[in-house]
């Protein structure tokens, strides 16, 4: 691809997605790829020859999807607050927590791609999200809720995120999670809040419906010593 820009961006996304709602969130439109298009058809390595990172923005993950659906469904958990939704990819838990009468919600991704995804979808959905594209990990703009789906399948990323959801935590914001058994969830610390058959695409995942649970953080977890 030639040097990246908000213009060519936005065109890229829309040669290669198109509108349509993720199948645990209808209320929700989103720029997906689907079988139809030649981005889901693309290894890895022939997106990094065009100078492409993997297209996270154009999927509806498992665990994205199923925390969209709590918040639409929980809106008591949002209403009214100031809203991370970290990793955001396409815009999706997002766009829900407006939707459930968040205050003020920020998308944070890196991927350069996510700013455009993003505008473009939260456009769709007549919702206004604010981006940071910066890695926000250890930082602490005084969220009170941090919303992260499908953060858990890297050892070192995970590694990364603990401490810091720790230390959100323990001077009070709300962490949620959504995954569908990812390697890296830790194993203690979490409440389960709710549990979702989540459909999926077998060329992304394992299966075509991912059982997908809403986590939420507990205090005792974040008064371990974490560095």
């Amino acid at each position: 691809m030639t040097a990246l820009t908000p213009d060519s961006a936005k065109q890229f996304i829309l040669d290669n997605t198109a509108l349509m709602a993720p199948p645990h969130v209808p209320e929700i439109r989103l720029h997906l790829a689907d079988e139809a298009h030649d981005l889901w058809q693309r290894t890895e390595d022939e997106l990094v020859e065009i100078g492409l990172p993997p297209p996270f923005w154009a999927f509806a993950w498992a665990g994205g999807q199923g925390l969209a659906r709590y918040v639409i469904d929980n809106p008591d958990m949002v209403r009214g607050k100031r809203v991370l939704d970290f990793a955001s990819g396409s815009g999706l838990v997002a766009i829900a927590a407006v939707k459930a009468g968040a205050a003020e919600v920020t998308a944070a991704d890196i991927d350069p791609f996510c700013a455009t995804a993003i505008r473009l979808n939260s456009e769709a959905n007549g919702v206004g999200i604010a981006f940071l594209g910066t890695d926000c990990v250890g930082t602490d703009a005084g969220w009170d809720v941090v919303l992260a789906g499908d953060v858990f399948y890297d050892k070192p990323f995970a590694d990364r995120l603990m401490p810091w959801f720790s230390t959100l935590k323990r001077r009070g914001a709300d962490i949620l999670v959504g995954d569908p058994g990812r390697s890296y969830l830790p194993r203690s610390g979490l409440e389960p809040l709710a549990v979702y058959q989540v459909p999926v695409t077998r060329a992304l995942e394992d299966a075509e419906v991912k059982r997908t649970t809403v986590w939420r953080l507990l205090d005792a977890i974040a008064e371990q010593a974490f560095p």
